[in-house]
């Protein structure tokens, strides 16, 4: 049987909370700066371009 000090769970719920949402604006923060990078915006201009040049009789 723990102690009632270490049974104590006040205040998880918060810190929980918190790492959660430090952990997705972080996540945010990559996802932004993959899609705005060059590359990406180049490759999807691309499969756009390949996809309205190919119709259906192509």
């Amino acid at each position: 049987m723990l102690p009632a000090s270490l049974n104590n769970e006040d205040g998880m719920s918060t810190i929980e909370y918190a790492m959660g949402s430090i952990a997705a604006a972080a996540l945010a923060a990559v996802l932004y700066t993959v899609i705005t990078g060059g590359d990406v915006v180049d490759a999807i201009r691309g499969i756009i371009l390949d996809a309205l040049n190919s119709g259906p009789g192509a």
